[in-house]
């Protein structure tokens, strides 16, 4: 029978100490969130504008590693872990409360699907919608993990 060991994590006396700015962050996040959701149309464009300008940028980087690199091996691979990244990582790092992680990469997960699939083909708002529902979550784990490290202060 074998058995699963967790990491053993050491939270450094700094991240405990500075626990109240992983808070604002996480409020920061939720309350972006919230206004995405109210103007989705607004972040569906602005989230466009910034995703296109980085795919651009990453495209560039990507042709100067092809280059010289001279092959690519593993790439379907690559991208599988990218996307499973937060919803693997709670599980592999013992973080405390790591549930709420776990959900994000969940919904996470979930937004993308809904996005490949073109559901709803017509929507302008689904993009700033999802946008939105996934700062919430994230802020919200922010919010807990801050929560989580004032309890070990």
């Amino acid at each position: 029978m074998t058995e699963i060991q967790a990491l053993d994590v050491r939270i450094p006396a700094e991240i405990i100490h500075n626990w109240g700015w992983f808070l604002v962050f996480g409020i920061g996040l939720a309350l972006l969130g919230i206004l995405a959701i109210v103007r989705s149309v607004a972040a569906t464009v602005v989230s466009m504008l910034f995703f296109g300008w980085l795919l651009v940028i990453a495209a560039g980087i990507e042709i100067v590693q092809a280059i010289m690199v001279g092959k690519w091996a593993g790439l379907f691979q690559h991208w599988l872990g990218a996307v499973l990244f937060q919803l693997i990582t709670p599980f592999v790092v013992s973080l405390p409360d790591w549930g709420w992680h776990a959900l994000n990469g969940v919904i996470t997960l979930l937004l993308g699907i809904l996005i490949l699939a073109q559901w709803p083909v017509s929507g302008l708002w689904v993009i700033g919608l999802f946008v939105g529902i996934e700062l919430i979550f994230y802020g919200g784990a922010w919010i807990v993990l801050a929560l989580s490290l004032r309890s070990l202060a």
